[in-house]
């Protein structure tokens, strides 16, 4: 086998054991015992029949109990919606700049949607009664507001809400929203009871089951997200299934002690809610799940607050309630709210997804074009990896040299092959070529291609990019196919999962099977009739394979392929090895001679 073939091998050899190793997860932390406090277990674990049950307790209540009470409006240039009074819940979120499909009349993307809707999702807000007070004390779920009369919330006017108990505690909430997804929530209550109280702030975040349109793919992360003392935590829907139950009401839950740098919430394929506290505020991170009414839920619980009479306390929350756009969660973080770029799941390459989605971002950002943008990138990073592979042609290009010398030494060592390896280091050795050198491009474009994959696939930039043509969304499978003429006849290509789309594939994936086929004819076939079967198949394998796969991948992997032949091409010419691309093409359509029986 020459070693341009053992290369190719190894390629697929390689590619295969990275896609075993990427269907593991990081096993999950080990849950942290948190301290005993009554305040928090109160508000968390309140029976689910109570009616002041404070945290997702009333969760299941009849949509018109939630629907027709007072709301204020949510109005600014990227989302809308609103709060309703009972319990101060936002509930009510729409995505004004998205879409759920390509279609420009399809509606836009409801982000939060209340209790008694399908796939019901909102925030709560709190006070969890410690010493001196009980359920009847603090503002619950069920709790009816007051606020001013046709107030609505934009970035240039808050709300206030506001709770007299009828015992000298007085609580109001403001909500504030800037020019994109971030709420600040700013919690006070004031003792005018004449007696000290002890109790502690709180937020929720609560999903009715799993969402619908859940992928459960092994490449994407749906479910928790949280940053806990700087390191970042994931769990999927399943995993919190598994975690203890509390035997006082049976809901499971994972309690985490945060000191610093930390915030929690549930993170979708482009979507995200995010309670965050202000940084360097100890809380309790809970990720819960109750298995009676089905509900996810994900609280921060801050420290229990003393308040001897006439002390007023306040506390300000965050909470982020929308797209995970790259350059707004970036500007978050560099506002302070540690680590929020990775609540975007850039995966186990993260030191290479994360600078690879930055390239195409500002590349895209300059082109205006995203497909043109993964072109560029192509470019770039042929451009950083050229000396390798430079050195890796090269030496291919000098061991094509060597092939007679290495027949002579076949031929001279038989059957003794320990003999034939060692005159073959030497000849290696006395030529100054590297066998293994061929290995490099191949090692290290299969982490780039895995990472960009991921980039594409995970990425919220790329949803509904459009390239040209039929090409207008590059996260999604070619659009075109013999079935629709190529994209000239104005129905959509056969479903991917239809067992039509492996008989209708499309110009993509055509063309990647044909970059591949012709990359190969810069050789010849293999002596080994095995061999030159696997690898006469293998293009059309892959052009199969990946016509399912994002059109913007496939756009990428054929103009690496073409800037790849090219390379080898030229730098082979260079040393002087001529490849006989027509030659090699012509001997793969000729029939083989049948060998004769003896």
């Amino acid at each position: 086998m020459d070693d341009q073939n053992r290369n190719l091998l190894l390629a697929t050899v390689l590619s295969g054991v990275v896609l075993l190793g990427w269907s593991y997860f990081f096993p999950a932390p080990e849950p942290v015992e948190a301290p005993e406090a009554v305040a928090t277990e109160t508000a968390l674990n309140a029976p689910a029949t109570a009616p002041q049950a404070l945290a997702a307790g009333d969760a299941t209540a009849p949509q018109s109990e939630t629907s027709e009470a007072p709301r204020l409006a949510i109005e600014t240039p990227r989302v809308e919606g609103s709060i309703s009074l009972k319990g101060g819940r936002i509930d009510d979120l729409r995505l004004k700049d998205y879409r759920e499909t390509l279609d420009e009349e399809s509606p836009i993307v409801t982000m939060l949607r209340p209790a008694g809707e399908a796939d019901a999702y909102y925030t709560l807000y709190g006070w969890a009664p410690g010493a001196g007070l009980g359920l009847d004390d603090v503002p619950s779920a069920n709790t009816i507001w007051s606020a001013p009369a046709e107030a609505t919330l934009t970035p240039d006017s808050p709300v206030t809400l506001s709770w007299d108990n009828g015992k000298g505690l007085t609580f109001t909430r403001t909500v504030s929203i800037d020019d994109n997804y971030m709420f600040n929530v700013t919690q006070s209550v004031q003792n005018g009871s004449g007696a000290t109280v002890a109790l502690a702030p709180y937020g929720t975040i609560a999903r009715h089951g799993e969402p619908s349109d859940l992928m459960n793919f092994f490449v994407l992360h749906e479910g928790v997200v949280g940053m806990a003392d700087g390191e970042l935590a994931e769990m999927d829907y399943g995993d919190m299934t598994d975690f203890d139950p509390d035997p006082r009401d049976g809901s499971q839950s994972e309690i985490t002690a945060v000191t610093e740098h930390g915030w929690i919430g549930f993170t979708d394929h482009y979507w995200m809610s995010t309670l965050i506290p202000a940084e360097g505020q100890p809380f309790r991170a809970i990720a819960k799940y109750d298995a009676r009414r089905d509900i996810y839920q994900t609280d921060t619980v801050l420290p229990t607050m003393t308040l001897a009479a006439g002390e007023t306390a306040e506390v300000t929350t965050q909470l982020f309630a929308g797209a995970k756009e790259w350059a707004t969660i970036r500007n978050y973080e560099r506002g302070g709210i540690y680590g929020f770029l990775d609540s975007i799941d850039w995966g186990w390459f993260f030191f290479l997804t994360k600078p690879i989605f930055a390239a195409l971002h500002y590349i895209n950002a300059y082109i205006g074009n995203m497909g043109l943008a993964i072109i560029g990138l192509t470019i770039l990073i042929k451009l950083l990896v050229f000396p390798l592979a430079y050195k890796s042609y090269a030496s291919m290009a000098k061991m094509k040299e060597l092939q007679p010398e290495m027949e002579k030494l076949r031929e001279r060592a038989g059957d003794d092959r320990q003999q034939m390896q060692k005159e073959m280091m030497e000849l290696y050795k006395r030529e100054k070529v590297n066998p293994a050198a061929g290995c490099l491009p191949i090692l290290i474009q299969i982490p780039i291609f895995f990472s960009l994959y991921k980039v594409i696939f995970v990425t919220l930039e790329l949803r509904h990019a459009p390239f040209f043509g039929p090409f207008q969304d590059l996260s999604a499978p070619d659009p075109t196919s013999l079935f629709n003429l190529f994209g000239l006849l104005p129905w959509g290509a056969p479903a991917p999962e239809s067992i039509l789309a492996l008989a209708f594939i499309g110009i993509m994936p055509i063309l990647l099977g044909i970059s591949m086929w012709l990359q190969q004819k810069l050789n010849p076939a293999p002596t080994d009739e095995t061999q030159a079967m696997i690898f006469a198949w293998m293009p059309w394998v892959f052009m199969f394979m990946l016509g399912s796969f994002a059109s913007g991948l496939v756009v990428y992997w054929i103009c690496n392929n073409v800037i790849t032949f090219a390379q080898q091409y030229l730098i082979m010419r260079s040393h002087g090895y001529t490849p006989d691309i027509f030659g090699n093409i012509k001997a793969s359509f000729q029939k083989k001679p049948k060998t004769e029986e003896k």
